[in-house]
């Protein structure tokens, strides 16, 4: 009992690097969840449906009239298909959750593969609609445009092969828009079932397995043309609202992705491992989801017209807390799985968020941005949770230096203008791009208050000279950009967190006020930073 009273205490002395480091047995990426839209690209427009009324219809005057008797035509033979094939037909009820059903039914299948059974919702869906216009001559004609309605969708779940559970809907009515919701995790344990490697399995993901290497590689190989043979193999066999015909004439479906989650599954050695680490990330990170940082985790630009939210969430559910960063439409989300590894995930549910478009081509553009977010999430926690530079550090940078026949003078801790120079670092700490003499000049007069022309070219080229033989940024050849080193970021982060945290607190409070609740605020910080000091093995 005592060492496990004790063992929180051990942990928070490594850093988060440490902890990633010597305290994962598993580290497993690859693409969780994933919902795609199913389209006939010649439908999505009032001019095509009325191209389909008049060469695959025969309907001279187009209509949504027409289109009737085969909606009704498709909905007879998705009755005949559960009559035929005997799986039940259930309506769901509203609020009724779709995944519990599914996975009741699910545990008491017993084939390897097959329609576990068809749900029946109504939903809003997008439809055409026959509108009627007039001409300028006063005659009335018909009009094709584009509206929405509540109508019936048909849920297929399925346990396949290859993907295990799945779901395929479509919508009951003209142009009959399908979805396919599918977990590329669930794919992975079936691949690794049928090549026989040991694995133990974690809720939507791996715990532990025999080959690490070998299981990566076979994630790396989910990719879109899977994906679209399982959404071909169940076209096939399930009831289809376009005849033969209309196949042949180029009437086939697409898919097109609606939302992709791309996964960073690290699996801790202990259970109370991951608990410091996350409890201790959390602390250290609240300011992750300000646009100044969103924009290095996504590598994109955000400027004052960006649209959408950008926070911080820090959400518990019972004891678990997770950690919520938005950008547009998609986020990233990070939690403690199971008590027994941390779980980084992307969510794109936009594709447009980074210029790219929604064919399921696409995904290995996409599978790039969601793993560097991920990692650069937890390169931005290693940095900020692990910024102690030591002793000999500290005074390399704080005192002048000669460097190559070159004297720099030192950067000197509480600087006003030292300090101004660390924060703008801070900020660019996890950029890809090289960091311009223009922008970082801005970022710092503007820490410092003053107008841009006060702090001039000179001051900034004086002061990354100085940083630049101190080693915390390297010069890119040809050019007036610097990258920030590793030692850089580390260094940074230690100047403005010891100043934010500690100086400018402690400068705050005096033992000579006469206000009682400031005496007991300093007494709190005294014994605060003592307790830290003596953690660290710093204590005099």
């Amino acid at each position: 009992m005592g060492r496990a009273l004790r063992e929180p205490q051990t942990m928070i002395r490594d850093s988060v690097a440490e902890i990633l480091r010597n305290h994962v047995t598993l580290e497993l990426e690859g693409i969780d969840r994933m919902y795609l839209n199913g389209y006939v690209p010649s439908l999505q427009t009032g001019a095509g449906f009325a191209y389909f009324l008049r060469n695959q219809l025969d309907c001279r005057v187009p209509s949504t009239y027409m289109i009737a008797p085969m909606s009704k035509q498709f909905v007879a033979s998705i009755e005949q298909f559960v009559k035929a094939q005997d799986v039940e037909l259930v309506s769901f009820a509203r609020g009724q959750r779709k995944d519990d059903v599914a996975r009741e039914r699910l545990a008491a299948f017993e084939e390897s593969e097959g329609v576990l059974f068809v749900g029946k919702s109504q939903e809003k869906a997008n439809v055409f609609r026959t509108e009627k216009r007039v001409d300028p001559a006063g005659i009335k004609y018909p009009w094709l445009v584009r509206s929405t309605a509540m109508v019936n969708h048909y849920y297929f779940y399925i346990l396949d092969d290859d993907f295990g559970p799945l779901f395929v809907k479509f919508c009951s009515y003209f142009p009959y828009a399908a979805k396919l919701c599918i977990n590329g995790h669930e794919w992975l344990k079936r691949q690794l079932a049928k090549r026989a490697i040991r694995f133990e399995a974690l809720d939507n993901g791996i715990l532990s397995c025999d080959e690490p290497k070998r299981v990566q590689r076979i994630a790396d190989s989910f990719d879109d043309k899977k994906i679209d043979a399982v959404f071909r193999k169940w076209l096939r066999r399930l009831p289809h609202p376009f005849t033969a015909k209309h196949r042949a004439a180029g009437y086939r479906y697409r898919l097109s992705i609606l939302q992709a989650e791309f996964s960073l599954t690290q699996v801790f050695d202990r259970p109370m491992t991951g608990r410091c680490f996350f409890e201790e990330v959390i602390r250290e990170n609240l300011d992750i989801g300000r646009p100044s940082q969103v924009q290095l985790i996504f590598d994109r630009k955000i400027i004052r017209t960006t649209p959408g939210r950008f926070r911080t969430r820090v959400l518990t559910d019972g004891v678990v807390p997770s950690l919520h960063v938005d950008y547009k439409a998609s986020k990233i989300k990070q939690y403690h799985k199971e008590n027994r590894a941390l779980r980084t995930e992307t969510t794109i549910n936009d594709t447009y968020d980074f210029q790219i478009g929604r064919s399921l081509s696409n995904l290995s553009a996409l599978r790039k941005i969601g793993f560097n977010a991920n990692r650069r999430l937890l390169s931005a926690q290693s940095l900020s949770h692990d910024c102690l530079i030591g002793e000999r550090r500290y005074r390399s940078v704080s005192e002048p230096a000669v460097v190559k026949g070159q004297r720099a003078s030192g950067l000197r801790f509480g600087d006003r203008r030292v300090l101004a120079l660390m924060h703008a670092l801070s900020l660019f700490a996890l950029d890809p791009a090289a960091v311009r003499h223009r922008t970082l000049r801005e970022k710092v007069a503007q820490l410092l208050g003053l107008p841009h022309d006060a702090y001039s070219a000179n001051q900034m080229s004086h002061d990354l000279r100085r940083l630049r033989l101190h080693g915390l940024i390297q010069r890119v050849a040809h050019s007036h950009r610097y990258r920030l080193t590793r030692q850089g970021a580390v260094t940074a982060l230690f100047y403005v967190r010891v100043y934010a945290r500690a100086l400018r607190p402690g400068l705050s409070l005096s033992y000579n006020t006469p206000d009682e609740r400031a005496q007991s605020a300093l007494g709190h910080v005294d014994q605060a930073v003592g307790k830290l000091l003596r953690e660290l093995h710093l204590a005099a």
